[in-house]
């Protein structure tokens, strides 16, 4: 038998959940770049492109991928330092590839799911010594090298999602309590000195620009000026109210028409929904996104081994991450920095990777502990 599965574990409600948001998504490209054929055009492209990989990787067995995470892992760093030697850059930042026949690309939102895939490996392969000293370095050194290739391009935001993936996964593979005591105790005066010595930048690993938008979030006041794209994403979403203005309109005030923003079909996404579909609307994509979530978890929970456990667990430390990081921006609720709202923000790059790594978790689903 070509695919010995159980079909009815197929979880046609991930599939589901994740159409409906990219239908949902391609409706507000549309509207945020005033109907503009080429970026809709590109999106639902990267849908259908995306959608067809993911249902080929789902039919592929979780195990043979994992095998070939070492390989992926050394493609993840030849990508990254691409990027750094031959990158194109853009607004002072080297972040994108020039591909022939494809196009522009960002290896750095590929490599999101291919450190997930490691990292199952990884600590799959490490389990029974896990809590042991030389096993954490080693997985840290791993960790280290391309978040600080993503760190130099520079790219602080995705090296911020991956460091909440790779604790995520530590802590599925039951990472000790007494580590993660340990670590909070080190981490938490840290980050207050951090702060602190922002103040007086005496931070130099930081780019200006990164260090204004932290300061602009610690003291609004002070740097109202750097919070004014967060201050008009607040007006626009809270003048859509219940109902918002509806899709496609062009008043004037609008976020979109009045180049209150910048971005707004990608970082600012959520802005535009707020503001035409309203309170509702914001509930709804939220909602839609929760579910799935909620449905990488529970395949976590059913998943047969450690590594398909780790896989699923990766996939929703990153989907729920970028999701709240996007909207909490959009919001206010943390600095300004640039990360797409999955399966909605326009983005082929994103948009695949992502499809990816849904596609390698949907095998994980097919091939559940027995007795559930």
């Amino acid at each position: 038998m070509l695919f010995d599965y159980q079909f009815k574990n197929y979880n046609f409600r991930l599939v589901l959940y994740a159409l409906l948001l990219n239908f949902s998504g391609v409706l507000l490209i549309r509207s945020a770049t005033n109907q503009d054929p080429v970026y809709v055009n590109k999106q639902i492209l990267g849908i259908l492109v995306g959608f067809v990989i993911a249902i080929i990787l789902s039919l592929i067995d979780y195990h043979k991928i994992i095998t070939a995470a070492t390989g992926i892992y050394a493609g993840c760093l030849i990508l990254l330092l691409a990027v750094l030697l031959i990158g194109k850059n853009v607004n002072n930042a080297t972040r994108w590839l020039e591909l022939p026949a494809i196009g522009q690309i960002q290896p750095s939102e590929f490599v999101k799911v291919g450190l997930i895939i490691f990292f199952a490996w990884f600590f799959n392969r490490s389990e029974e010594h896990i809590n042991e000293l030389k096993i954490l370095i080693a997985a840290g050194c791993f960790f280290a090298i391309p978040f600080l290739l993503i760190f130099s391009e520079p790219d602080l935001s995705t090296g911020l999602v991956i460091l909440f993936v790779f604790a995520c996964m530590l802590y599925a593979a039951r990472l000790s309590y007494r580590w993660i005591v340990a670590a909070a105790a080190v981490l938490i005066p840290c980050g207050a000195l951090f702060v602190y010595l922002l103040q007086y930048d005496m931070v130099p690993f930081l780019k200006g620009y990164q260090a204004t938008r932290i300061l602009a979030f610690v003291n609004r006041e002070q740097y109202a000026e750097t919070n004014l794209q967060q201050n008009n994403s607040i007006m626009a979403i809270g003048s859509g109210m219940l109902h918002g203005k509806g899709l496609n309109n062009n008043t004037l005030a609008s976020v979109k028409n009045g180049n209150f923003l910048s971005e707004e079909q990608t970082d600012f996404i959520f802005a535009v929904i707020g503001e035409e579909l309203g309170f509702i609307g914001c509930v709804v994509v939220i909602s839609l996104i929760a579910l799935v979530v909620l449905e990488c978890l529970l395949m976590a929970g059913r998943a047969r081994d450690l590594s398909g456990r780790l896989l699923c667990v990766g996939m929703a430390a990153l989907l729920a991450f970028q999701s709240f990081a996007n909207i909490a921006v959009a919001t206010g609720v943390f600095p300004n920095t640039g990360l797409p709202l999955p399966f909605i923000s326009y983005g082929v790059s994103s948009l695949m990777s992502i499809y990816i790594g849904i596609g390698v978790i949907l095998n994980v689903g097919l091939q559940r502990k027995l007795n559930t």
